[in-house]
C-alpha cells in the first residue's frame, strides 16, 4: 500500500482527497456518501446479493453433491486405503514421498500451467495441451490425496449452479444437431472443467490463493511486456478490426501472443482487478512492486488494444472493486479518472467517442449477428443448435437465418451464444453460476483476512466486468481465453472457500 501512496498517481489521489475533504463541497460529498452507503446496505439489491439462496444452502448436504463427490473421489479413497496397508513402505520410499509432496503442491502446478498457457505464442499452441495439463494436475491431486485424506476433489465449494452448467455442457453433445462438429468443443470445455475442479480443490489457505494470483501476474507481465515491444516495432493496421473512417490515424492494435487484440484485451480484463488486489494485500515491498508493475504494464497494454468493450468492462470492474472494498473512495476514483483524461492520447479519446456511434462498422455489423441468433433461438429455444460455434454456424446456414454480408462467426454476445449452443439449461446454469459467484463473494468476505478478502473481491469484480464486456463480445471464441476465464472463476470460488474457512475458525 505504501508503494501506491508514494507513486505520482497515489500522491495526486491523496491531494485530491485532502482538498475535497477540507472544503465545503467535500463535506457535502462526505455526507452524501454516508447516506448512499447507509441506503445501499439496507436496499433490496444488497440483501439479494448477500442472501444465500435455498438451493446453494442445501447443496452441501444434498444427495447429488455427496454422490458426485463420492464418484470423483473414488480413486483417491482407494489409493488412500492402499497407502494405509503399506504405510511403512510408502513412507520409507523417496519417490513415493516426492510424489506425495508434488500432490500437495497442486495449486502451484495449476498456477504455473496457466502462466505457460497464456504466454506461449498462438501459432505454437495446441489446445490439447490445456486438457492434458489439467488432467496431469488432477493426477497430482489424486496422488496427494493418497497420503492426505483432507486433499480431495471439492465438489461442495463449486456450488449447484456451476455443476448444473457442467451438466448442460455434457448433455449438449448428445443433444446437438451436429454431433461431429460439437465433439472437439467438448474437449475445450472439459479442459475448463478440470481447471476449475483441480484449482478449487487444491487451494487450502491464503498462501495457495496468493500463488494463483501470482500465476496470473506472471502471465499479464510477460504478455503485456511483449505488447509494448509490438508497439515499439509497429503493428500493421488491420481494417477488419476497426472502422478507419471514424478512427483515422489510429495505430495498429497490439495482440501480444494472441491472434486477436480483443482476445488479448479480455485476458487483461480478467486478471487486472486480481493484480490490483494483489498490490493492496501483498506483505513484502518487493511483492507490491512486482504486482504494481504488472498492473501498470497491463493497463498500458489494454489501452493499446483499443478494445472498447474490454475498456468498459475494466472500468466497471474497478468501480465494483472499489465499492466493495471501500465505498468512500468512489468520489476520489471519479475525480482521479477525470484528472487522467487530459493525459490520454487523442487516438484513445477518439476511440472512446465511437462507443455509442452506430455508424461505426464494427458496431453496426453486430446487429445482423444478433438477429441471426434470435432467429435460431426462435427455432430451437430449449435445445439450441449444439455445442460449439461450428454447430451454430451450420444451423444458421442450413436454415438461412443470417441476413448480413460478412461471414457469421458467432453471436458477439456470450449470453446469446451460450443459449444458442447449449439451450435453456446451459444459459440458466451459466448466468446463475456467475450470479452465485458474485453473491457468495460479497457475503463471504465480511469476516475474512485482508488478503483473502481482497483477492476474492478482485476475482468477483473481474467477473462482473467480464459479464459487462460479454454483452458486446463472445469471450470464449478462443479456447485459451475461455480457459483463462474459468481460471478467474476458479480463483474467485477458491477465495470464497478460504473466506468461509476463516469465518468458521473465527
Amino acid at each position: 500500500m505504501e508503494l501506491v501512496k508514494e507513486s505520482c498517481i497515489g500522491r495526486l489521489a491523496l491531494l485530491i482527497y485532502a482538498l475535497c475533504r477540507e472544503s465545503a463541497v467535500g463535506a457535502l460529498l462526505h455526507r452524501f456518501c454516508n447516506w448512499c452507503e447507509h441506503k445501499w446496505h439496507e436496499s433490496a439489491l444488497i440483501c439479494f446479493l448477500t442472501r444465500e439462496g435455498t438451493l446453494p444452502r442445501s447443496w452441501p448436504s444434498s444427495v447429488s453433491c455427496r454422490l458426485l463427490g463420492g464418484i470423483l473421489n473414488l480413486p483417491a479413497n482407494l489409493l488412500h486405503r492402499w497407502y494405509l496397508v503399506w504405510q511403512k513402505t510408502f513412507d520409507g520410499s523417496f519417490f513415493a514421498n516426492l510424489a506425495f509432496d508434488m500432490g500437495d503442491s497442486t495449486a502451484i502446478a495449476a498456477s504455473w500451467l496457466m502462466a505457460l498457457l497464456l504466454i506461449i505464442p498462438y501459432e505454437r499452441w495446441n489446445n490439447a495441451y490445456s486438457l492434458l495439463g489439467f488432467f496431469l494436475c488432477l493426477c497430482l491431486l489424486i496422488l496427494g490425496g493418497m497420503r492426505r485424506k483432507s486433499l480431495r476433489v471439492d465438489v461442495q465449494s463449486l456450488g449447484p449452479y456451476l455443476v448444473l452448467f457442467g451438466a448442460a455442457v455434457l448433455l449438449s453433445l448428445p443433444l446437438s444437431h451436429y454431433r461431429s462438429l460439437s465433439a472437439r468443443f467438448l474437449l475445450y470445455h472439459l479442459a475448463c472443467m478440470l481447471c476449475v475442479l483441480v484449482t478449487v480443490s487444491a487451494v487450502r489457505n491464503v498462501r495457495d490463493l496468493l500463488r494463483l494470483a501470482g500465476g496470473a501476474g506472471i502471465a499479464v507481465t510477460i504478455s503485456s511486456a511483449y505488447a509494448f515491444v509490438q508497439r515499439i516495432q509497429g503493428v500493421e493496421v488491420n481494417e477488419s478490426y476497426v472502422d478507419m473512417t471514424l478512427n483515422a490515424g489510429m495505430p495498429g492494435r497490439v495482440y501480444s501472443f494472441f491472434d486477436n487484440p480483443n482476445a488479448f484485451a479480455e485476458l487483461l480484463l480478467f486478471f487486472l482487478p486480481v493484480l490490483l488486489a494483489l498490490v493492496l494485500c501483498a506483505r513484502h515491498w518487493y511483492s507490491k512492486l512486482a504486482a504494481f508493475a504488472a498492473f501498470c504494464l497491463g493497463t498500458g497494454a489494454i489501452l493499446m488494444t483499443y478494445s472498447r468493450a474490454s475498456w468498459i468492462g475494466l472500468a466497471f470492474s474497478i468501480v465494483v472493486f472499489v465499492f466493495l472494498w471501500n465505498p468512500r473512495l468512489i468520489p476520489v476514483l471519479a475525480l482521479l479518472a477525470l484528472a487522467c483524461v487530459p493525459f490520454l492520447p487523442d487516438t484513445i479519446l477518439n476511440r472512446i467517442s465511437t462507443i455509442t456511434n452506430l455508424n461505426d462498422s464494427s458496431t453496426s455489423s453486430r446487429f445482423p449477428l444478433y438477429g441471426a441468433a434470435f432467429r435460431l433461438l426462435k427455432e430451437s429455444p430449449i435445445r439450441g443448435a449444439g455445442l460449439g460455434t461450428s454447430a451454430v454456424q451450420q444451423f444458421i446456414q442450413d436454415n438461412s437465418l443470417y441476413r448480413g454480408t460478412a461471414p457469421f462467426v458467432h453471436a458477439h454476445d456470450i449470453y446469446l451464444q451460450v443459449w444458442a449452443e447449449m439451450g435453456l439449461l446451459g444459459v440458466t446454469g451459466f448466468v446463475s453460476g456467475m450470479l452465485w459467484s458474485y453473491k457468495s463473494a460479497a457475503a463471504a468476505v465480511k469476516h475474512a483476512s485482508p488478503a483473502a478478502r481482497l483477492l476474492t473481491l478482485g476475482g468477483a469484480s473481474a467477473i462482473a466486468g467480464a459479464m459487462v464486456c460479454a454483452i458486446a463480445d463472445y469471450l470464449w471464441n478462443y479456447p485459451r481465453v475461455m480457459c483463462a476465464f474459468w481460471f478467474l472463476v476458479a480463483i474467485t470460488v477458491s477465495g470464497i472457500k478460504v473466506c468461509r474457512k476463516e469465518q468458521q475458525v473465527a
